[in-house]
């Protein structure tokens, strides 16, 4: 009898404290509207960086640096100083009838910070449905498509970037386009400028088309590849440039696998000294890690670009600064000491010379890390990072010249 007497008293309603609830729940939600917070998703990280170059002798925290001299900072892009110590905000909204916007800010290391001083934005872009949710229109500013790694820390398991990631793909697209979701299928196919805002040079009409094909087989396994077709250069000589990928990748328990194959080439640009001869190459890079617990991560990569052909270079590198001379003592290009790629130097007693302007060297590079998750929404990650090249092409803190280069490297990234 008392059960069934608390049963009953459990439920009366109060018409008043319901009804007072209900106009504050009605209230909140014209409210949340009214100011543009429904549909709307917050996200983003920060990950202060240490970072040890045994070339260069450096040995600094790497926060909220520049990757590139665009300022003036005397800063340059390597594969020690890319985007990793860095902070990120994302707004992404979806309106009604499905149209999505997405704002990313990414100070000094976004997307277009090397290219257009002063801009804070990473990606603006907009989604618009055609006819139906699966078919939309592309609009606006793009961060790259290439490869299975992406720009954001909290979205790699090392530190470093593969060497793929870093000299054979672009920054970002500005541009409109369309995407195609069918079943399993995801398309997206875009015409726009690369690596810039906007193309003002007189006689520089650089459209370029770039392309994302994925497959997801399933929530564990799936692959795709993309390409980079355009007119591309800040100069009044005109360059080309392409470059095609295909990247997957598998897990299963605690192991995860990725993969890619990456093919490019360019003439006249400035990375080979505006030269109609063009430079080729190719690589790959796979990545491998298990879980020793479910809060500790262990992570192997291994990269490798073939870049022989006249006299080296790919995308994302750029000549040292000369004057350098072979060993006939005519004038030839100083390779990219910071990041290995170019014409190998050897020493003729007196100085440094480049021996044969016309052959450039491979790459390697070979990652070991742990990522350790301190608690939810914070991970701690360690890499230390071989790079080796086929030639003397690293060019140590002492103005000499060598084959390899030994970085270490510890994060800590906060993501909400």
């Amino acid at each position: 009898a008392q059960a069934q007497a608390q049963a009953t008293t459990a439920e009366v309603v109060d018409p008043a404290e319901f009804n007072r609830i209900r106009i504050k729940t009605e209230g909140l939600e014209e409210s949340i509207e009214a100011n543009g917070f429904k549909s709307l998703k917050v996200s983003g990280y920060v990950d202060p960086t240490y970072i040890f170059n045994r070339n260069a002798k450096t040995s600094s925290f790497v926060f909220l640096n520049n990757n590139s001299n665009i300022n003036g900072s005397g800063e340059s892009f390597g594969y020690d100083n890319t985007f990793f110590g860095s902070g990120m905000l994302n707004l992404e909204k979806e309106l009604e009838g499905g149209t999505k916007l997405k704002l990313t800010f990414m100070p000094s290391k976004g997307a277009a910070s090397g290219y257009n001083f002063g801009n804070l934005v990473h990606e603006a872009s907009m989604t618009i449905p055609l006819g139906d949710l699966s078919t939309r229109l592309l609009v606006g500013q793009f961060p790259d498509w290439t490869g299975y790694e992406a720009i954001p820390s909290n979205l790699n398991k090392l530190i470093t970037h593969n060497l793929l990631f870093d000299f054979s793909a672009a920054n970002f697209y500005t541009g409109a386009g369309v995407e195609f979701v069918r079943g399993q299928w995801d398309t997206k196919i875009l015409v726009g400028n690369l690596n810039r805002s906007r193309i003002d040079t007189g006689k520089q009409q650089t459209p370029g088309l770039f392309y994302r094909v994925d497959y997801a087989k399933g929530e564990f396994n799936g692959f795709g590849f993309s390409g980079i077709h355009s007119g591309f250069d800040d100069k009044v000589q005109f360059g080309r440039v392409d470059m095609v990928e295909a990247d997957g990748y598998y897990t299963r328990g605690d192991w995860n696998f990725q993969g890619q194959l990456s093919y490019g080439r360019q003439g006249a640009t400035a990375a080979n000294g505006y030269s109609t001869d063009k430079q080729n190459w190719y690589g790959l890079s796979t990545l491998a890690s298990f879980k020793i617990t479910p809060r500790l991560e262990s992570i192997a990569r291994f990269d490798y670009i073939n870049n022989r052909r006249n006299g080296g270079g790919v995308f994302g590198s750029t000549f040292g600064a000369g004057p350098c001379i072979d060993t006939t003592g005519a004038p030839a290009n100083c390779p990219d000491g910071r990041n290995g790629f170019g014409s190998g130097m050897v020493f003729d007693g007196a100085n440094w010379v480049v021996l044969d302007p016309g052959s450039g060297s491979n790459r390697y590079a070979l990652s070991l890390g742990l990522n350790y998750a301190l608690m939810p929404g914070v991970n701690v990650k360690g890499e230390y990072r071989y790079d080796r090249s086929s030639a003397n092409v690293f060019v140590t803190s002492d103005g000499d010249y060598r084959r390899d280069n030994h970085v270490v490297g510890v994060s800590t990234v906060l993501s909400f």
